[in-house]
């Protein structure tokens, strides 16, 4: 039965069903590149939100607006504060999807931090108060590039999920996105038909992880490897490089992907890849997508200033996201996995369904340098070199880990595209539910 929508179009917003891939979504476009929204253009999206939402399809929105009209005085906040309130209602029902092609700034922009995922081209702009507002309260001057290009948002605020060059991009990525996800919150996601072989063997996966303990690689490799016909949809490439999100697929069945990126800070977690890893985290497990986690990090970064700006805060997000994510949860220690970054990285204690780890993976405190740097501060530099190696042949290896329950198996990387796929399926009749409450609270 083809769905209907009964047109709530304004004179600068337009609002449709479209179509794509056999499935439809509500469509939001501006009707003029850069004019200003009015009370009943911000009305005429929260409608279209709510219809999205009745309907049980993905919500999409393509803006480029010079932002709500002064003339409408304080009614326009009424307009788009009725907004807000359908895309906070709509969040983890269906899929909202947001792309900007021009400028999006005013209150209205603030939508974007509704979003599950956000689109920039090249030439857009976002920003809440802007150049002139600036110089008005503060004194700087600034270029509008400076505080709300598109690709300051891929690569400074994390706002950008994905930069592309135009227009017409905007909706192949939608398109490529949404193809992992479900319509709404009661489906699963649509698998896709694929040649690769489930009992493919990839011991390149492993050929890709140097010798030296410090040395760095590029983990996407290591998923692209592992991943039906080596496709991975990567998620805020350029923010937070030090962690890697997107999504790929293993035996036909879309995963979100966790990785830490050893080439950006080591791999080590700071504040900025906790807040990605625990949004990323957040969506795939409100749209029963399973989670494949890839550690390997000496730990969360150490420093005054991340200390000051609330470490512990911001480094708690991912923990509480994983905690209470009820979707499937495979781990795979690749290497290093020490301290708190063990903890978060969806350790088997934060209730992990499945944790496999390579015979390279070592789980400890802290590297052998440091815990005997502690541990015998007052020994000899010799003596210290020899109690490192000690350490390193007695802990640095998953074997104790194992022995203890906090690794599952230790599998060869050869194995691991297989193992991934068994525990995909072995799990996909998890069913899990938290206790019931009104809401958590989460840390922010």
């Amino acid at each position: 039965m083809p769905i209907t929508l009964r047109s709530k179009s304004t004179q600068c917003l337009s609002t449709e069903i479209y179509e794509f891939d056999g499935r439809s979504a509500v469509l939001v476009k501006s009707s003029e590149k850069g004019s200003r929204l009015s009370v009943e253009d911000g009305l005429a999206f929260a409608d279209a939100v709510r219809s999205a939402r009745q309907k049980r399809i993905p919500f999409m929105a393509v803006f480029s607006t010079s932002g709500a009209d002064p003339a409408d005085g304080a009614d326009a906040a009424f307009g788009w504060a009725r907004a807000a309130r359908e895309l906070s209602l709509t969040s983890g029902v269906i899929p909202i999807l947001i792309g900007v092609d021009g400028p999006l700034v005013s209150s209205v922009s603030l939508m974007l931090g509704l979003s599950d995922f956000n689109v920039f081209t090249t030439d857009s702009v976002a920003f809440v108060s802007g150049p002139h507002t600036i110089e008005t309260y503060t004194g700087t001057q600034v270029e509008v590039d400076e505080i709300g290009a598109g690709n300051l948002h891929s690569s400074t605020t994390g706002v950008a999920s994905v930069l592309v060059d135009d227009g017409e991009e905007i909706f192949d990525t939608f398109r490529e996105f949404l193809s992992f996800f479900p319509n709404h919150v009661d489906e699963l996601p649509p698998t896709l038909e694929s040649s690769d072989i489930i009992e493919r063997e990839t011991p390149e996966a492993g050929e890709l992880i140097p010798e030296s303990a410090t040395g760095s690689y590029d983990v996407r490799e290591v998923i692209a490897s592992l991943a039906d016909d080596g496709d991975f949809f990567e998620v805020k490439e350029q923010w937070a490089s030090n962690l890697v999100t997107g999504f790929a697929r293993f035996g036909e069945t879309p995963v979100g992907i966790v990785a830490n990126q050893t080439q950006a800070l080591a791999g080590s977690i700071d504040i900025p890849a906790s807040q990605k890893g625990a949004r990323f985290v957040a969506l795939c497990d409100a749209f029963n997508i399973p989670l494949l986690t890839m550690v390997d990090t000496s730990g969360f970064l150490p420093g005054k200033d991340l200390e000051w700006r609330g470490m512990i805060r911001h480094g708690a997000q991912m923990a509480f996201a994983y905690a209470r994510a009820t979707v499937p949860r495979i781990g795979l220690i690749l290497r290093k996995s020490y301290g708190g970054a063990y903890i978060v990285m969806d350790s088997r204690y934060m209730g992990n369904d499945v944790m496999y780890a390579w015979p390279s993976a070592e789980v400890a405190v802290m590297g052998a340098k440091g815990a005997v740097g502690i541990l015998h501060r007052k020994s000899s530099p010799e003596e210290q070199e020899e109690l490192v190696k000690e350490y390193e042949d007695k802990y640095l290896t998953p074997y104790p880990a194992a022995e203890r329950g906090s690794i599952t198996e230790v599998i060869s990387p050869s194995e691991t595209r297989t193992k991934i796929i068994n525990s995909l399926w072995l799990l996909q009749s998890k069913k899990e539910k938290l206790r019931p409450r009104k809401h958590d609270n989460s840390p922010l």
